[in-house]
């Protein structure tokens, strides 16, 4: 009898206490980024330095509270030219793919190749960095999305440079075949008509996007990919301005 006592004590002991979870029940982040950087979705779409950025990124805002949509992820690769699909949204507790498509720069930016980013009004320069998706409003370009910049220095001034997600002819394939490249925007990530309002929704209302560049100046001036940069430094801001 005491042995049946001293026995049920210990796998009691063994259990978690309501409301907690054994370490390993909670995957790491250099796990959850490695198993979606596997998954067969995203491995020949998304390059794994990327997503690594990306997934550190929005976890970071997650923590802070800045990131009200969970699970929804986008990244758009700059080091991809116009060509390519280079905008890819992901679900991240499914680890799947939701879309990928087209996306244009800014005309200030590049043309093919975007290669100058700017956080400068009238710049008509993408900036790099992560944002959080605002709510849905209809202006000159239609149903577009406004973007919060997340990054001092970086692209903080993405609201008052109107920079928003939109709709526009530019974006096709059929203007691919006619020059070569897609059209140009002001800075906003422009998205084709056939799908830009069906991306809209997908990202709309407290997701994070973020758009990257293999930028030597924001790599080492985010706050967000490279948490130990000194407080008050901001050489993307003042190199492209």
């Amino acid at each position: 009898m005491i042995r049946s006592i001293v026995m049920l004590l210990f796998v009691f002991l063994l259990l978690p206490a309501p409301g907690q979870a054994y370490p390993f029940q909670q995957p790491s982040l250099s796990k959850r980024i490695s198993t979606l950087s596997q998954s067969s979705e995203l491995r020949y779409k998304i390059d794994p330095k990327v997503l690594n950025m990306a997934l550190t990124g929005y976890h970071s805002l997650k923590e802070q509270g800045k990131v009200s949509r969970d699970g929804i992820l986008t990244v758009i690769d700059f080091n991809k030219p116009s060509v390519d699909e280079r905008m890819f949204i992901i679900d991240i507790n499914r680890g799947r793919l939701l879309y990928s498509g087209l996306v244009a720069h800014g005309s200030g930016s590049g043309e093919n190749y975007a290669y100058d980013f700017s956080n400068t009004p009238g710049s008509h320069k993408s900036s790099l960095g992560f944002y959080t998706t605002g709510m849905t409003y209809d202006g000159k370009h239609g149903y577009s999305l406004r973007l919060r910049g997340m990054e001092p220095g970086i692209n903080d001034k993405a609201e008052s440079r109107s920079i928003v997600i939109h709709g526009a002819n530019y974006v096709s394939y059929d203007f691919i075949r006619r020059h070569g490249r897609l059209g140009r925007s002001q800075g906003c990530p422009a998205l084709p008509f056939d799908s830009f309002q069906h991306v809209i929704d997908l990202i709309k209302d407290g997701s994070c996007l973020f758009i990257y560049h293999r930028n030597a100046d924001y790599s080492s001036s985010s706050r967000l990919v490279n948490p130990d940069f000194a407080a008050g430094t901001s050489r993307v801001g003042r190199s492209a301005s």
